[in-house]
């Protein structure tokens, strides 16, 4: 009996020597690469929060500063998040912040000069979005309208084309080209969900050019209804 169960013993010890053979520098390589993945990932996770935190802190020193009206140690502040910390969110506020402060303190210049960061280097498609709409108010300010509609040629993420399209139609009223003012404030409004105040803001402008809202919303339903 004893000699049966040693048989039995060494024949499953000899399957398992054999497939380990066969299979074993496989199954190794495989764990291998799983726990060095899980290693990689743990380490990038690490990493990311070290990042956030650190920039989140460069970002409170841009807030007091702020609050202090202390320009030069904002600037100071937001060159840093540049040079370290670019791709974090905290960077992008942070020039938006700066630039407004510049905007208030007459400093035009250097406000274009953060927004233009932003808009250039933002990971965030809203915050891009949001220096290119503050960016071209500071051009036309300057009377650069060409370089403030430029700002705002291309797609818009879907939440700002409206915004888009009112600046520029403020940008052509200045310019004196009527009809192209209109056909963009018409596009604001017509993007603009009821009840929104900018809708409003962008219906008095309409009517200031003899242009009724009530008209330009007839005219899109029509074409809608036309395409069908």
């Amino acid at each position: 009996m004893a000699n049966h169960l040693d048989l039995e013993e060494q024949e499953q010890l000899d399957q398992l020597k054999h497939f380990w053979n066969t299979w074993g520098t496989l199954i190794s390589s495989v764990l291998i690469l799983v726990a060095g993945s899980l290693v990689a990932w743990n380490g990038y996770q690490y990493w990311q929060n070290r990042q956030a935190s650190q920039a989140a802190a460069l970002y409170d020193a841009v807030d007091v500063a702020a609050r202090a009206g202390d320009q030069a140690r904002m600037a100071q502040a937001f060159a840093d998040l540049k040079a370290k910390y670019a791709g974090t969110t905290q960077a992008s506020q942070a020039g938006l912040a700066l630039a407004k402060t510049m905007v208030e303190a007459g400093n035009a210049d250097g406000a274009k000069e953060a927004l233009a960061w932003v808009a250039a280097q933002s990971g965030d498609d809203g915050l891009k979005a949001l220096a290119k709409v503050r960016l071209a108010s500071v051009l036309m300010d300057q009377k650069n309208y060409d370089d403030a509609l430029k700002q705002l040629s291309g797609s818009a993420p879907l939440e700002f084309e409206a915004v888009f399209a009112d600046r520029k139609g403020d940008i052509y009223l200045l310019q004196d080209k009527r009809a192209e003012a209109v056909a963009e404030y018409a596009k604001a409004y017509k993007s603009f969900e009821e009840g929104v105040e900018y809708r409003r803001l962008v219906e008095v402008k309409l009517g200031a050019l003899g242009v009724s809202p009530q008209g330009v919303a007839v005219a899109a339903a029509g074409s809608i209804d036309g395409v069908k």
